[in-house]
């Protein structure tokens, strides 16, 4: 699924989250961050807001970007784990995020307790034995 969203003076954040009764793995990644029609020729820093591993809440900038320098930035598929939220911490905008979110879905139950049979079939066959000279 492709992710798209745009940061402004007057919308400077936006949350990517999903739903927390899901069973599946999610993955975003970040693959371009760019000054959009309508920008200023100033620093706009865009900022990660995310947990680490302590639950401790920490925000990273990824992108600086300004007009006449460096209007774009490409991320190589910066991979996330959602929820993540990003924020237009210095400037006006707009600056443009593209990128993908990937939900990989986990093996049900069912398809594990059949992957056991086969198990056992294979512990049933006789042992192979060494040919003969």
């Amino acid at each position: 699924l492709l992710l798209g969203c745009e940061l402004t003076a007057n919308t400077k954040s936006y949350t990517f989250q999903v739903d927390e009764e899901d069973d599946s793995d999610h993955i975003l990644a970040l693959s371009v961050v760019c000054l959009t029609d309508g920008a200023k020729d100033e620093c706009n820093v865009v900022e990660v807001v995310g947990r680490n591993h302590e639950n401790q809440e920490i925000a990273v900038p990824v992108a600086n970007l300004k007009l006449s320098c460096q209007p774009l930035l490409s991320l190589d598929n910066f991979k996330l784990q959602p929820p993540v939220t990003f924020r237009l911490a210095a400037g006006s905008g707009p600056v443009h995020l593209a990128g993908w979110h990937r939900i990989m879905h986990r093996e049900d139950a069912s398809f594990e307790e059949d992957d056991d049979l086969s198990d056992e079939a294979e512990e049933e066959l006789a042992p192979i034995m060494p040919a003969k000279k």
